[in-house]
């Protein structure tokens, strides 16, 4: 078994509207994937987050989204390459004040929600956020879909990247994920998706929706910090993979 890294998004709660339990899962992951604003976050919980995250010791990215609070980040957008690099920029500086201001650094990018899954096949959108990166810090890494063509091109840039796999969501045979809006996309068996990321860890392989076994080599595993059953799944996968010999440690 080799190392991993568990990471969650986090820093997702905005004003009254509270989201997930942030400091109960910075004590289970090894990463956070922090808001910056565009698909959920205000500033002072931001802030609280990466406070809570520095003290942990858990490493920190920008969750970097589409413009979409009202849609989560989820809603496909058809956003032009330059306007995209500026957003990505923007959002990137934004998390690297607060970060500063705790005496912590952002390390990595994951984009969130429906800008993750568009880069993973789209060359345009992903040149414009590789784009961003290059521009802000080269020394960035980026998180991609393990598979996805993203990995190739932003290597090709010069970027270093993270290959990631999902613990709680289905699979296509195409190593894609399953869309959201049809049945079975978000898994809940908290004991299914530990064994199944166990598995993924051991052999590099996954069981897509339709019972097929596809290979997936990941290098960070992803629990969303949004689920209702979030920290049972967050904590259920770090158990089983540790049982299994795993060592967990982010990838930074």
């Amino acid at each position: 078994m080799r190392a991993i890294d568990l990471n969650s998004d986090l820093g997702e709660s905005f004003g009254a509207w509270s989201m997930g339990d942030d400091a109960a899962m910075l004590e289970i992951v090894t990463s956070a994937n922090v808001a910056c604003g565009f698909h959920a976050g205000d500033p002072l919980g931001i802030l609280r987050t990466l406070e809570a995250a520095s003290n942990r010791g858990v490493a920190i990215g920008a969750h970097v989204s589409y413009p979409d609070l009202v849609g989560f980040g989820r809603r496909n957008m058809a956003v032009a390459p330059e306007q995209l690099t500026a957003d990505v920029i923007y959002q990137i500086g934004a998390l690297q004040a607060l970060a500063s201001t705790v005496g912590a650094r952002v390390s990595y990018v994951k984009p969130h929600g429906a800008l993750y899954n568009t880069i993973a096949g789209d060359q345009a959108q992903a040149s414009a956020v590789i784009d961003a990166l290059l521009r802000v810090d080269s020394e960035l890494k980026l998180v991609c879909l393990a598979n996805s063509p993203l990995i190739g091109w932003a290597r090709e840039a010069g970027l270093n990247c993270v290959a990631e796999a999902f613990a709680d969501r289905a699979y296509t045979a195409q190593g894609t994920l399953v869309s959201r809006n049809r049945p079975g996309a978000v898994l809940h068996d908290v004991e299914l998706i530990a064994q199944r990321m166990v598995r993924l860890a051991r052999e590099g392989v996954i069981e897509t929706e339709d019972g097929q076994l596809i290979k997936l080599q990941a290098d960070s595993i992803c629990v969303h910090g949004d689920s209702p059953d979030a920290l049972g799944i967050a904590r259920a996968v770090k158990n089983r993979l540790l049982d299994a010999g795993a060592q967990l440690r982010a990838f930074t």
